[in-house]
């Protein structure tokens, strides 16, 4: 599992970089499978990734292209998906968004992932044994059909309401 600390990261979207070229061999936001969400008039920078949910919503791909690794990251399958976007929809917090037909998701680079290398800044780590699932229930909007980038900027927002509390906090005093 991946773990985020916010308070350490600065934005400069490394993990984007190293995941998109790992995966495509390109280097670019749209071939990646983790997302620097930028709140800018908040100061927040957030890498946003497949939290490896319990619900498991993208799992419920009627082909069955979707299926869970021994890490419990996300395994699609290129050869079953037909890019029907109903796990696009389904995550809550807009971890996996179709691009150029395939649905990409943090897939853990096999176990040795690369956002992980490339933050310097140690804002995301990877703990391979710790299996926590975290529940996204209190995300999922039934019927609404939010953009990803929303989704994400949602989750974003709630995930760091904590640290932008400290840190008022600590302007006041």
């Amino acid at each position: 599992m991946l773990s985020i600390d916010p308070e350490k990261c600065s934005g400069c979207c490394r993990c984007e970089v190293q995941c998109s070229f790992f995966h495509s061999g390109k280097v670019g936001r749209s071939g990646t499978r983790i997302r620097v969400v930028k709140v800018e008039g908040k100061g927040i920078d957030f890498p946003l990734v497949c939290q490896q949910c319990e619900e498991r919503y993208c799992a419920k791909c009627p082909e069955s292209a979707i299926s869970i690794g021994p890490y419990g990251q996300v395994v699609v399958s290129t050869v079953l998906c037909t890019a029907c976007g109903i796990c696009e929809n389904l995550c809550p917090i807009g971890a996996i968004e179709i691009f150029e037909g395939i649905p990409h998701v943090c897939d853990l680079c096999g176990g040795d992932p690369r956002c992980v290398k490339a933050c310097t800044l140690d804002a995301i780590a990877f703990e391979p044994d710790i299996m926590d699932q975290v529940s996204l229930a209190t995300y999922k909007k039934k019927g609404a059909k939010i953009p990803p980038g929303e989704k994400r900027l949602g989750f974003a927002l709630s995930s760091t309401d904590r640290l932008r509390q400290k840190w008022l906090a600590s302007t006041r005093g």
